[in-house]
């Protein structure tokens, strides 16, 4: 029994002889004492006068042990925070050398990097007018701010050209200094150094009527990021609306195109113009064939209309009920200006343009009416209004018929080859004419009639295939320095108990 026990029982382990513990100690001391000495030295150089970052204490050259002189810099550093520390940690864990502090210091006074010196100071101009050709109009301002020779760059016309015809396609500069008063310029002539940048900034802000145009504009935002303050519609109905439900301020653009049978009522101070490269008259046709192609009522105080064709084209051309239809309708209390616009009338029994109604005031300047099959101008019921350097000819009636106490102001208007008389006033009409020349209509180039009293002041009367001044059936009026030359017949001719004054 005591023998199984002997052979099944296990051989003792042998444990080695375990060193002395003083001299683990002063082992340990050994090691630690460089670690110490570059504690102090860390603590001395992260004093009031040090110049480098406290990252120095993990200088290879001063920590032989990582892990020791890690002890070491907790112990010599107790002011670090929780997460300095674990990045010490985890730094001497992986054996990474950790990031240097950034110096302090002002950035304007650092170089600039070797890229960024090439390209704003060596890259030659073409290549970055090339690089801004692809910006828009937000891009390229932002980009003038960079230095003073990307603001000079970022200035150059023919950019800024590229961009306005894009927008509002005129190949001229379109300027709009004031409310109510557009004209275009040559750019070689103005005095501004990039007429095109400026007439950009004045015409930014506006809604834009280009069919077709909408859909696309609408699901590109990227490609046209920046330019918010544009709106597209497909039509002007639509753009009308946009103004009754403030979506912008009431500017519309109307590209070139041909709009028909659309409902235009102006009942606010909307301002419409024609955009479109070239002639811009031309371009912009607006017509209809039920209806007065434009309608101005109560509200529409200062609203504009310009560079445009207005036409009303009926079908049928001799409808009695068409008598209230116009190319332009101008009713009580209102005083819209109309500017530089093409207007026809193929109606027989209706005027292109009618005012009527007392307040109604418009000021109509830089018109055509002409080739009208009907009155040109009629102005009726005390309106009143101010027309200047209008083409008035070859309409089917008179040019400009005054009636019922309307009194207009009318200068500087060229009235000429009207296949009736030049200017008609009867009823009570009245009227200021100046400066007019009036001439080769086949009646008279002037005709008062029951009651009404113009006054005529320096206008020439000439080559009138019929007369001159023509007053009869109690007509009056004032007739006063004119030149009344060249007609076929009488000059002035005076019938009928009329009682004009002449001299």
């Amino acid at each position: 029994m005591n023998s199984l026990r002997a052979t099944n029982r296990r051989p003792r382990r042998v444990s080695r002889p375990r060193p002395v513990q003083p001299e683990r100690i002063n082992g340990d001391r050994d090691e630690e004492a460089p670690a110490a000495a570059a504690a102090e030295m860390a603590i001395e150089e992260s004093g009031p006068g040090a110049q480098n970052s406290p990252y120095q204490l993990r200088r290879k050259t001063l920590l032989p042990k990582r892990t020791t002189a890690a002890s070491a810099t907790a112990s010599a550093c107790p002011s670090k925070g929780p997460m300095e520390g674990a990045s010490t940690s985890s730094t001497d864990a992986f054996g990474h050398r950790a990031k240097r502090a950034r110096v302090s210091g002002k950035t304007h006074d650092l170089p600039a990097a070797p890229a960024e010196q090439y390209l704003q100071q060596k890259l030659p101009d073409e290549v970055v007018l090339k690089i801004f050709s692809y910006l828009l109009e937000q891009d390229l301002c932002q980009a003038a701010c960079v230095c003073k020779r990307f603001s000079q760059l970022a200035n150059d016309p023919i950019l800024w050209k590229r961009l306005y015809m894009e927008v509002f396609e005129y190949t001229r500069p379109m300027m709009h200094p004031e409310p109510g008063r557009f004209y275009q310029i040559s750019p070689e002539e103005h005095d501004h150094p990039n007429p095109w940048k400026e007439s950009f900034q004045q015409l930014y802000k506006g809604a834009h009527v280009k069919p077709g145009f909408a859909e696309h504009f609408y699901s590109n935002p990227g490609r046209y990021k920046g330019r918010e303050n544009m709106l597209y519609y497909d039509t002007i109905e639509d753009a009308l609306g946009g103004v009754q439900e403030a979506h912008f301020d009431g500017l519309i653009f109307v590209h070139s195109g041909i709009y028909t049978d659309e409902w235009i009522y102006i009942e606010s101070p909307i301002t419409m113009i024609g955009a479109a490269p070239g002639k811009v008259a031309d371009k912009v046709i607006i017509e209809n064939t039920r209806d007065s192609t434009f309608v101005f009522m109560e509200g529409s105080e200062d609203a504009y209309v310009g560079y445009m064709t207005i036409k009303f084209n009926p079908d049928d051309k001799s409808a009695q009920h068409h008598n209230a239809h116009h190319c332009l309708e101008i009713t009580v209390n209102c005083s819209p200006n109309i500017d530089h616009c093409i207007i026809r009338s193929t109606c027989t029994v209706g005027s292109a343009v009618c005012v009527s109604g007392q307040g109604a005031c418009p000021t109509i300047k830089h018109c055509n009416i002409s080739d009208c099959e009907n009155v040109g101008l009629y102005i009726t019921d005390h309106a009143q209004g101010i027309y200047e350097d209008n083409e008035i000819s070859n309409n089917a009636l008179a040019g400009i018929w005054v009636k019922n106490h309307g009194n207009p102001i009318i200068r500087r208007n060229h009235i000429h080859h009207g296949r009736d008389v030049g200017v008609f006033t009867f009823d009570h009409g009245m009227g200021y004419f100046e400066n007019c020349n009036i001439h080769r209509n086949r009646i008279a180039g002037f005709e008062v009639k029951a009651y009404a009293n113009p006054t005529v002041v320096r206008c020439e009367i000439h080559h009138g295939q019929t007369g001159g001044i023509y007053v009869h059936e109690k007509g009056r009026g004032q007739f006063i320095e004119n030149k009344i030359y060249a007609n076929n017949f009488a000059g002035v001719w005076i019938t009928s108990n009329s009682d004009p004054t002449i001299r």
